[in-house]
């Protein structure tokens, strides 16, 4: 499926975008009132998008969708697009002001003056996603200067929809997500690139090293759910790999961070990150001190 069919088949699905002068007032007066106003639109993209996506997923086995490689043997398929096309339509009809920024479109320089940017990824994990596995999903963030104030990642496989607002905490399937408070495991599990989970491991700690999840996405959101105690992200993540995870865990009650314990900040000129850790509050500067010798 081509971006004009796409857009086509999703042409009219978005409620009316909201007028300048409205967007204004409540950019103004209140970034919140903006995001709970548009969070149920975006829950609902997320999940449009999750079922576009689930027709050319088939479970177990390869894909129905036409795949190609981008320089660096990345592959991306016609899902993808589709999804990448609906969700542009979507979003940028509910917020017209807000920039553009995804994986599968040209970037637009023109995001950089923008104090708002869309930051997608219609399908993170597309290997995952194009060999039948489970571990994919769409991720969508709104970012406000270089924060992200409003996080969504809906995975079809099994159906989980994570959610968070800035300040106004994060959910899963719609009930309240915090990290469970693990300090009294024996053993932490982690996940990730093998080199940083070596790295971690040589530092003396006990750890079960599970499979690395493909989708960085959902890696984040896995310690949120306290699935995992650590998720390590190797350097060249891009915003829209993580933007809506680092806000969902952080309201979630964990951190994202690089190894110096900067969080990452996104719509720059170059969207990429280095080393990261994300971790439950209560051992996220225990793990930094690790990684750092």
């Amino acid at each position: 499926m081509n971006r004009e069919k796409a857009g086509a088949a999703m042409r009219g699905l978005a409620r009316s975008p909201l007028p300048p002068h409205c967007f204004r007032a409540m950019l103004s007066s209140s970034p919140t009132a903006l995001v709970a106003s548009l969070m149920p639109d975006v829950r609902e993209a997320a999940r449009q998008a999750g079922a576009m996506a689930m027709e050319r997923f088939r479970e177990g086995a390869q894909t129905a969708a036409q795949v190609w490689y981008k320089p660096g043997n990345s592959p991306v398929t016609e899902a993808d697009i589709a999804v990448d096309t609906f969700l542009k339509e979507r979003l940028t009809g509910l917020l017209p002001e807000a920039g553009w920024l995804s994986e599968e479109t040209a970037d637009d320089p023109s995001r950089l003056s923008r104090s708002l940017v869309w930051v997608v990824d219609p399908i993170d994990g597309t290997r995952a996603f194009a060999a039948g596995r489970s571990e994919w999903c769409v991720s969508i963030a709104l970012v406000r200067d270089g924060k992200p104030i409003l996080g969504t990642i809906h995975a079809p496989v099994p159906d989980r929809l994570y959610e968070a607002s800035l300040a106004g905490g994060a959910l899963l399937n719609g009930r309240t997500l915090r990290v469970p408070d693990g300090q009294d495991r024996s053993r932490l599990l982690i996940s990730g690139p093998k080199p940083l989970m070596d790295r971690y491991a040589g530092r003396g700690a006990e750890v079960e090293c599970l499979p690395k999840i493909p989708s960085l996405a959902l890696r984040i959101v896995r310690v949120a759910d306290g699935t995992l105690d650590l998720g390590f992200a190797s350097a060249n993540s891009h915003d829209w790999d993580i933007a809506a995870a680092h806000l969902i865990l952080r309201e979630a009650g964990g951190a994202l961070t690089d190894l110096t314990g900067t969080e990452p900040g996104y719509n720059r000129s170059h969207p990429t990150h280095g080393d990261l850790v994300a971790a439950a509050a209560w051992l996220h500067p225990r793990a930094i001190r690790a990684m750092r010798g």
